[in-house]
Formats: C-alpha cells, structure tokens, sequence
C-alpha cells in the first residue's frame, strides 16, 4: 500500500476532480442536462430511447478524449494497470455496461450529478458502486489478478 502511495498524485487528482464538476455543472447549469458519460454515449451512437443524433452528447464525448489526449501529451502517460487477458476485460466492459443499463446511469451520471442533486436513488446506486467495487477488488487481489 505504501508503493502505491508514492506514487500518488494528489495535485492531478484533485485537478481532475474539479474539471470534472465544474464540467457537469456548466452542463446542468447551462444545458439543464445530466453529465453521465454512459448515457451521453449511448445517444452519442444512438442507442438511446430517443435514438436521434445527439450533438451535444458527441461533442462531450469528443471533449472526454480530446482532453485525455491533451493531458497526455503535455504531462506524459497516465499508469494503468488492466488484466492481460482480453477475455475478461470484455467481461468486465460488459458487466458495467450491463450495471449501468440496470441502474440506469453510471458512476459520473449517479456519483457525480446524482449526489450532488441528493437524489436518494443516485446516493443507494453510488453506495452499491462503492461497495460492490471494494469487493471485486479484494476479491481480484485475493485470487491474484492484480496487485
């Protein structure tokens, strides 16, 4: 645990943190819409209820990776650790998709903009979020998956 306190980077995260609320306030505030990112994807590709072309919701998509690429470049590579296996990083990308359907948002969308809200349903989903994914990682250092 020490390791990987070394090598945390409180500035960037607290950085990236408030880019990330001020950006879902402005989108709130300014469009009256929630910043989640898995239904801003699905309307960006069209898999949403209302299934006509979304341009803001590509354009926030667009900026997601575009700002990823910016800090990259000017800060160097972020440290990501992933399973090797193709399989299960298939797996998992499905079962969180299938989590987020289920819950109906995601962790930016409930997290973020749900809490901030005090909606009661996006504070249980973020709870269940929390725990759930504190258990998948005790389970995944248990069995060796990761460190």
């Amino acid at each position: 645990m020490t390791e990987a306190l070394a090598r945390a980077m409180p500035l960037q995260g607290v950085a990236g943190g408030l880019l990330i609320g001020v950006s879902s306030a402005l989108m709130l505030l300014g469009l009256g819409r929630i910043a989640g990112v898995s239904g801003l994807i699905a309307r960006a590709v069209g898999l949403a209820r209302a299934a006509s072309f979304d341009q803001v919701a590509v354009a926030f998509i667009i900026g997601l990776l575009t700002g990823a690429f910016v800090f990259s470049r000017l800060f160097g590579p972020v440290e990501s650790n992933y399973p090797e296996s193709t399989k299960a990083l298939l797996l998992a990308g499905l079962l969180v998709g299938f989590g987020s359907r289920l819950a109906s948002g995601c962790t930016s969308g409930h997290g973020i903009c749900g809490v901030s809200r005090l909606s009661v349903r996006s504070i249980a989903a973020t709870a269940t979020f929390i725990v759930f994914g504190a258990i998948t990682a005790a389970l995944m250092r248990a069995l060796g998956i990761t460190q």
